[in-house]
């Protein structure tokens, strides 16, 4: 049973669609701020100045964004969300802690992304690092990325990425050159191209191979993104293949761009047997 606000409520208005676009808004200029401002305390946690603010910013750009799409969610993506945020985190800190130059901390947003759209991973990728931040200050200004990482996985399946499972490395390859595109200045700017684990020493070894400080680490950011995220692209994919086509089917969003492969047979089918009762 879902709960009314989540039930098959209008697709779109005016009003929801507002309060999407400020949130785009809001993240594009805390992203801003982050750059123009170079704020040297952001790492030192949530009670630091240049922090506050980025937790502020990207945390108003989150609850505008859930705002906007929860009349469209069914209650499984609401049940989906935390599972999402747990696998974005435990992965994420897990990964960061080896050798592996990726970082696999955006699977969760990713099937939000591909299951309930642009909106909704956007606002997972924010919510997932806003609570990761808390644990690991580091994290919290690379949360445009993430969110952009979300959204760009909605837009994917929008198209009919994942129906053709072939195309999603590519989509990933594609999400991974723009989350490097938008980490690198952060990694230069804000925190002086220092990074720990794998990714701080593919970043050296660039830096030992001659290159000055932006190409090292714009380097690393693309060795490391490229993979991580064809790698996520395609797990979380295999993910939304492996939940029980019933639930999937759930999700308007899935149900009106026909997102997975066999959606449209399965979708009638479903509401044929819904019908038959009636009769």
């Amino acid at each position: 049973m879902s709960h009314p606000l989540t039930v098959e409520a209008p697709r779109r208005s005016p009003l929801r669609t507002t309060l999407t676009v400020l949130g785009a808004v809001a993240v594009a200029a805390t992203y801003a701020f982050l750059i123009v401002s170079q704020p040297a305390d952001v790492a030192n946690g949530p009670t630091a100045a240049g922090a506050l603010v980025a937790l502020t910013g990207f945390g108003i750009a989150m609850v505008l964004l859930f705002a906007g799409i929860l009349p469209s969610l069914p209650t499984t993506t609401l049940a989906l969300i935390p599972v999402a945020l747990v696998l974005n985190i435990v992965l994420g800190q897990f990964v960061g802690s080896t050798l592996i130059p990726i970082y696999l901390d955006s699977i969760g947003t990713v099937l939000v992304g591909f299951l309930a759209g642009s909106a909704a991973g956007a606002a997972t990728g924010l919510l997932s690092t806003l609570v990761w931040s808390f644990f690991n200050p580091t994290v919290l200004p690379f949360a445009a990325g993430a969110a952009a990482i979300g959204a760009l996985a909605g837009l994917a399946a929008r198209l009919g990425v994942v129906r053709r499972f072939y195309l999603v490395p590519v989509a990933g390859l594609i999400t991974g050159f723009v989350a490097a595109a938008i980490a690198a200045p952060i990694a230069v700017i804000v925190f002086g191209g220092t990074a720990t684990g794998a990714t701080g020493a593919v970043i050296a070894l660039f830096r030992a191979a001659g290159q000055n400080l932006v190409q090292s680490v714009t380097t690393g950011a693309f060795t490391s993104d490229l993979p991580d995220k064809l790698v996520t692209f395609s797990v979380a994919a295999a993910l939304a293949y492996a939940l029980p086509r019933r639930s999937t089917q759930r999700f308007e969003f899935v149900r009106r761009h026909r997102v997975l492969a066999g959606a449209k047979q399965t979708a009638a089918r479903h509401a044929d047997g819904e019908a038959a009762p009636a009769a």
